[in-house]
């Protein structure tokens, strides 16, 4: 029960902040172009500033050395997920514009905005390194590969600058914070208090502002576009059963004398939403933004259930 309800307090203020900007929108607040510039500004300004902030907070040099094995099964995890994921797409015949939100979803995380406030929840303060380990992976991952394939993937079945590769999109704005933050993090570099503070201050609006736009989008696409269709269906079983199945058996055969709570933490974190980003990012792409809003919207909801079953068949 106390499970239960863990996973219920995480997901009412995302669900709250997404009806907000549904009603808002539905009122006229907003112009036709603040959707796109608040896209504009999550992704090239706050993101980046807010993995900045998270990386110097949670990571040390000794944590990140002492950690270090442990990113073996995470990053094994992860490119059997992306196989698996791009098999799918193939398989299941899914349109140009639905690919990289399913990939990204099968595989990709929300794990700082909601993995990281239920993980302390479920496994204490004391989880949190191992908590870690899945959000370098999870960062690195949704940042290179994750982007790429995002922003390449065009309704059209075109990347949105044509034929021409961008060398830009193997270094978006968010994994440029990480690169910095690593810099900063190696080399000793403390952040004055002020500077600190600025940051913490234009990083956290990265949530609230992704929620607002996902709750923009559902409003002029209206609620009927909230539908379990076979694309959604597919990507939600990826995200939810697939994801953290892979995570568990490489885990089991492999991960023999890890510690309990760093096994646990790893598949819970394999098992939470969709990113919050992911109708952003497949504007930035010309891709399905309201399969991308579906998709996100609905494994929110999803994974209030999601977690206790979790809880029960880990022990």
């Amino acid at each position: 029960m106390t499970v239960f309800l863990t996973s219920i307090q995480s997901i009412i203020p995302i669900i709250v902040i997404i009806v907000l900007g549904y009603i808002l929108q539905l009122k006229g607040w907003f112009s036709e172009s603040f959707g796109p510039n608040l896209s504009r500004l999550i992704m090239n300004v706050a993101l980046p500033v807010s993995i900045f902030v998270s990386v110097l907070k949670y990571l040390t040099v000794d944590k990140l050395i002492s950690l270090s094995g442990g990113l073996l099964y995470t990053f094994g995890a992860f490119a059997l997920t992306y196989i698996f994921g791009f098999l799918a797409v193939k398989l299941c015949g899914v349109h140009a514009g639905r690919r990289g939100t399913m990939i990204n979803t099968f595989v990709n995380a929300n794990t700082i905005f909601i993995g990281l406030p239920l993980n302390i929840a479920l496994f204490g303060e004391e989880a949190l390194p191992y908590f870690l380990i899945y959000y370098i992976t999870n960062t690195i991952s949704t940042w290179t590969l994750g982007v790429y394939i995002m922003t390449s993937d065009s309704v059209g079945g075109k990347k949105k600058e044509g034929t021409k590769f961008d060398w830009k999109k193997l270094l978006p704005a968010p994994l440029v914070g990480f690169l910095i933050a690593l810099v900063f993090l190696l080399l000793g570099i403390s952040v004055p208090a002020f500077a600190e503070n600025t940051l913490t201050y234009i990083g956290n609006i990265v949530t609230p502002l992704s929620l607002i736009y996902i709750g923009i989008i559902l409003a002029k696409a209206g609620l009927k576009s909230i539908h379990l269709d076979k694309d959604t269906a597919v990507a939600v079983v990826g995200r939810f059963i697939l994801a953290p199945a892979i995570m568990y058996a490489l885990l089991f055969y492999t991960g023999r004398g890890l510690p309990t709570k760093e096994f646990n933490t790893f598949v819970i974190q394999s098992a939470t939403p969709a990113l919050a980003v992911l109708p952003i990012l497949a504007s930035q792409g010309d891709g399905d933004v309201e399969f991308s809003t579906n998709v996100v919207t609905i494994s929110t909801v999803l994974f209030i259930l999601v977690v206790p079953v979790l809880m029960t068949l880990l022990g």
